[in-house]
C-alpha cells in the first residue's frame, strides 16, 4: 500500500498590527482616554500658568509658595508644597498607572508572549535609546551622567492634548497604541524611580510598608469592600513607603497591581475598575496638573535656553526625547513587525507609526520628575525642566506636522469605525468584519 505523503501543516495566520480594536476593549480604551485627554488640557494649562508665573514680576511669590513647608514633622512628613505635589498627589497618578497595567497584564494586549511582543519591544527601544544618547552626549561633553532616565518616559496626557489641540481623527488603534507604549512606560520609570532613585533605606518602615501591602493583598483575596479598610491602610503605607526611604509612589503602583481587575459572577465592576472610575478623573484633572503647576515653573530668557544647547546635560535630555524617542520607538516596532508574525494593518502607513514615535517625545510629568531627583541641586534642576519642557515642544510640533499630513486618511478611517447606521449603540463594522483584521482598502 502506498505511503500517503503528510499533508502540509497551514501557515499561522499573521496578526495584524494596530488593527481594529475587539469592542470591549474599545470602549475601555475610550472611557481612558476621553479622561486623559480633558486632563491633559488641564495639564497644558497649568504648565503655562506655571511659566507665565515664574517669568513675571511675581515669580517671587511662585518661589514662596513652592517652598512653604507644612505637614506633621512628628511622622516625617513636613513636606513643600512641590514635594506634596510631587510624592503625594504623584501617587494617586502611579495608582492608576498601576491599575491600567494590571489590566493590560491580565484582559490587555499585554496578557499573552504574542500580542505583548510588539508594544513592549517598541517601548523598551523607546527607552533605552534616549537613555543611551543622553549617556553618549554627556560623555562626549564631559557632563554628568545622572540625568540618563529623564528623557525615557512618554506623558500619555499631554500627548493626546495635543491631539486634542489639532482635532486630530485618530483611529483607536493608533490611540490605543499610544497607550499601551505609556503604560510601559511607567512601568519603566517606575523600576528606574525604586532602583536608582532611593534615599538611605529605613528597613523598620520598609517592613511596615510591606506588611501593609500583605494586608491590602489579604482584603482583596478575601473580597473584603468599604473604602473605610483601603484609604486609612493605603494612606499608611504611603508614608512608611515615604520614611523607607523609597519614592512613595512606589506604594502607588504596588497597591495599584495588587487591586483585582477580573469581576467575580455578578459584580458590576471589579476593585480596580471601581477605583479607576473614581481616581482617574482626580488624577488627570487635580493632581498631575498641581504637579505640573509647581514642577514647570522655570525661569526662561534668551541666556537660559542657550544653555540648553551648550550644556551637555540639557541637551542631551533634549536630543533624548526628540530623536532617541523616535528612532527607538519606530525600529523597535518596525523589528518587532518584520521578526515576528505582526503585520501592519493596510489601512495605514509606516508614516502612522513615525508620526506616533515623534510623539511620544512628550515626556512631560514623569520626565520632571526625575528630573528633580536626578539633580537635587535647584540650579541644576532648572536647566533640566528648561529641556524637558523645550524637547517636548519640539516633539510636540513634529508630530502635529506628520499627523496634519494624514488627517484626511485617519478621518475616512474614523468614520468607518463609529458609522452606525442601525443606531444600536455599535459601529457597523463590527457587524461586517472580526475584530483584529484590517478593513479592506488601503489608506496608503
Amino acid at each position: 500500500m502506498p505511503r500517503r505523503s503528510p499533508v502540509p501543516a497551514a501557515p499561522r495566520e499573521r496578526s495584524v498590527f494596530l488593527a481594529l480594536l475587539p469592542w470591549p476593549e474599545r470602549v475601555q480604551v475610550a472611557r481612558a482616554l476621553r479622561t486623559e485627554t480633558v486632563g491633559g488640557l488641564v495639564l497644558l494649562a497649568a504648565a503655562v500658568v506655571a511659566l507665565v508665573w515664574a517669568n513675571t514680576p511675581f515669580g517671587s511669590a511662585y518661589e514662596s509658595i513652592r517652598g512653604f513647608h507644612f505637614g506633621i514633622p512628628a511622622l516625617g512628613l513636613d513636606l513643600s508644597v512641590g514635594h506634596w505635589t510631587a510624592d503625594g498627589l504623584l501617587t494617586v497618578f502611579f495608582l492608576v498607572a498601576g491599575i491600567e497595567l494590571k489590566r493590560e497584564l491580565v484582559v490587555g494586549e499585554l496578557r499573552t508572549p504574542a500580542t505583548a511582543a510588539l508594544p513592549v519591544v517598541a517601548a523598551v527601544c523607546g527607552m533605552a535609546v534616549p537613555a543611551a544618547l543622553y549617556l553618549a552626549t554627556t560623555g562626549i561633553g564631559g557632563g554628568s551622567r545622572a540625568g540618563w532616565a529623564v528623557p525615557m518616559a512618554t506623558d500619555i496626557a499631554f500627548a493626546l492634548a495635543v491631539l486634542a489641540v489639532l482635532s486630530t481623527h485618530l483611529p483607536s488603534a493608533l490611540r490605543a497604541f499610544l497607550l499601551t507604549l505609556a503604560v510601559v512606560d511607567d512601568l519603566g520609570a517606575i523600576l528606574v524611580i525604586a532602583v536608582f532613585f532611593t534615599a538611605d533605606l529605613n528597613p523598620l518602615a520598609l517592613g511596615g510598608a510591606l506588611v501593609g501591602l500583605v494586608v491590602f493583598y489579604l482584603l482583596q483575596r478575601f473580597r473584603v469592600r468599604g473604602w473605610w479598610w483601603y484609604v486609612p491602610l493605603g494612606v499608611a503605607i504611603w508614608a512608611l513607603m515615604y520614611n523607607g526611604g523609597v519614592h512613595a509612589t512606589v506604594a502607588g503602583v504596588a497597591m495599584g497591581l495588587i487591586l483585582r481587575t477580573i469581576r467575580d459572577q455578578g459584580e458590576k465592576a471589579s476593585p480596580g475598575e471601581r477605583t479607576e472610575h473614581l481616581l482617574r478623573p482626580f488624577s488627570a484633572g487635580v493632581a498631575v496638573p498641581l504637579f505640573a503647576l509647581f514642577a514647570a515653573g522655570v525661569s526662561i530668557s534668551a541666556a537660559s535656553l542657550g544653555e540648553v544647547f551648550t550644556r551637555p546635560e540639557p541637551l542631551g535630555v533634549v536630543l533624548g526625547l526628540v530623536l532617541g524617542k523616535t528612532v527607538g520607538i519606530f525600529t523597535g516596532t518596525y523589528l518587532a513587525a518584520r521578526f515576528t508574525r505582526a503585520r501592519l494593518n493596510p489601512d495605514l502607513a509606516w508614516a502612522d507609526v513615525l508620526a506616533l514615535a515623534v510623539l511620544a517625545g512628550i515626556g512631560f510629568t514623569v520626565a520632571l520628575l526625575i528630573g528633580e531627583l536626578a539633580f537635587p541641586d535647584p540650579a541644576d534642576a532648572e536647566h533640566i525642566k528648561a529641556a524637558v519642557l523645550l524637547g517636548s515642544l519640539i516633539a510636540a510640533a513634529a508630530a502635529a506636522l506628520l499627523i496634519k499630513r494624514r488627517n484626511g486618511i485617519y478621518r475616512r478611517l474614523r468614520e468607518a469605525e463609529t458609522r452606525d447606521d442601525d443606531a444600536d449603540g455599535v459601529p457597523d463594522i463590527y457587524q461586517q468584519a472580526s475584530p483584529g483584521h484590517g478593513r479592506a482598502g488601503s489608506g496608503n
